[in-house]
């Protein structure tokens, strides 16, 4: 009995969590600001879907470490995927919060925006790169 109330206390939890997760992507607009920025608006159900399909699939591949076992061809993909994610999760917080703009307009560098994040792209992708390739960078002491 005790398994069986975890097992429906982990569910439970599980929705409410990605509920708020999925709540938070809706308020902050990403998926509207992609399709106004592609000028894509008659794909935006297989951008819904996507998204939809992308947490169900992450969280599968979260839980079972053996998921991927023996498909080393598709982890390039699925990274790149939840990188892109991620990017668009940072840029659509940072675009509500207005962090970008104000910064600009402090630092006077109104016409370098394209450079701006193209280095913070850069920045990033360094710091991933780092992060999984450079030995022992992981072990805490």
């Amino acid at each position: 009995m005790r398994e069986i109330g975890l097992c429906l206390f982990g569910i439970a939890s599980g929705i409410v969590i990605s509920g708020g997760v999925f709540a938070f992507i809706v308020i902050i607009g990403i998926v509207p600001r992609l399709v106004q920025r592609t000028k894509t608006a008659k794909h935006i159900l297989l951008y819904e879907s996507v998204i939809s399909w992308g947490g169900v699939i992450g969280t599968l591949t979260m839980l079972s470490d053996h998921l991927l076992t023996g498909m080393g061809w598709i982890e390039l993909p699925i990274g790149m995927g939840y990188g892109v994610f991620v990017g668009c999760l940072a840029v659509a917080i940072a675009e509500v919060l207005d962090v970008i703009p104000i910064m600009c307009r402090r630092l006077k560098v109104a016409k370098s925006i394209p450079w701006l994040m193209l280095v913070l792209a850069a920045g990033k992708t360094v710091g991933v790169l780092i992060y999984f390739f450079v030995p022992g960078f992981l072990i805490l002491k």
